[in-house]
């Protein structure tokens, strides 16, 4: 057990297990399960797929969207990988590379003709050869990943010394709780966008319902840092599958410790590292989130994206671009 200036940090329950994956998909996300595309979508999701002998071989779940002047297919709010799930043959690598082009090839000719297409895919798929050769464009996309196999003492070792004094700094000032209730944690949530004068980027019907739906399914937990007279200062919400738990939203009052949300993140790496669990931190979408992360001494991991797009549309947005420049790093990192 690690300790902050020998104060043991609070234990949590493990994780439950989720729901068992249907077969095909040897190694699903989280975010490829059926509930969680429903809500994330509301439902207007589609499913591309390959048979063998009335076998399934591969899957590809998609998004649809039509906005006023286009049809795109991008990732789901919330949702921050996707990509095919392919069942593995046994053979030579060159007969696994020849099985997993073909399956992705019949996968990618059940896309949507649309504006815009956009994923990113799950850590685990290490080359996107079949979407080159289809002339997709395939980008290098980054997170933050601690293997299920670091101890905790080594995960503490890990970090920066700046990381390692805040986060101690706030266990003398706060107390991490789990498992708070979800309509507290959308009712902070939303009062901190209201004190800073911004609006929920993924929705608030969307983000309540899965807030909702992965604390039931036990597939995620909310941990809550609280301050004097108890109240709550700081709060994160993690999500797991099989194989990772995921950072996927957090929050913090605008006088919260400046360390409240490195405690949480550190007990939420705690938990993982217990259940065998990789915890990643889901990429980064800023310089400064990049900073803050890179103190936690995780291993910086590859995510690919796969795109397309129309010639109008690329013409639309790189004018957008000129007109107003985005930040260095693109979304979805």
């Amino acid at each position: 057990m690690t300790t902050i200036n020998d104060r043991t940090l609070p234990v949590l329950e493990a994780p439950a297990a989720t729901s068992t994956p249907v077969p095909v998909r040897a190694a699903p996300s989280i975010f490829h399960e059926r509930w969680w595309l429903d809500i994330a979508t509301q439902g207007d999701w589609k499913l591309a797929v390959v048979k063998q002998d009335d076998e399934v071989i591969g899957e590809m779940p998609y998004a649809m969207q039509r906005t006023r002047l286009w049809r795109v297919s991008h990732l789901p709010p919330l949702t921050r990988t996707l990509g095919p799930v392919i069942k593995s043959v046994t053979g030579s690598e060159a007969r696994q590379l020849h099985h997993e082009l073909d399956v992705t090839g019949k996968l990618i000719e059940q896309l949507p003709d649309c504006d815009s297409f956009f994923q990113v895919l799950d850590p685990r798929i290490d080359d996107a050869l079949a979407f080159a050769l289809h002339g997709f464009t395939v980008t290098a996309r980054y997170t933050f990943r601690i293997d299920r196999n670091t101890t905790a003492d080594e995960a503490w070792k890990r970090l920066n010394s700046k990381t390692r004094n805040v986060i101690r700094s706030a266990s003398r000032e706060l107390t991490v709780v789990p498992d708070i209730a979800p309509a507290e944690f959308i009712a902070f949530y939303e009062a901190n966008l209201a004190a800073r004068s911004r609006t929920n980027a993924y929705g608030d019907v969307v983000m309540r319902d899965l807030v909702n739906a992965f604390v039931e399914r036990k597939a995620g937990m909310l941990l809550g840092a609280f301050g004097q007279g108890g109240k709550l200062v700081a709060a994160v919400g993690l999500v797991w599958d099989h194989q990772a738990m995921y950072y996927l939203l957090s929050s913090r009052a605008q006088d919260a410790h400046s360390g409240s949300i490195s405690l949480l993140l550190w007990t939420g790496i705690g938990r993982a590292l217990e259940r065998k669990l990789t915890f990643d931190f889901d990429g980064f979408s800023s310089p400064s989130t990049f900073s803050f992360l890179n103190g936690f001494g995780a291993t910086l991991t590859q995510r690919l994206g796969v795109e397309r797009h129309g010639t109008v549309y690329l013409l639309m947005r790189t004018l957008k671009r000129k007109i107003a420049p985005g930040r260095v790093f693109a979304p979805n990192l």
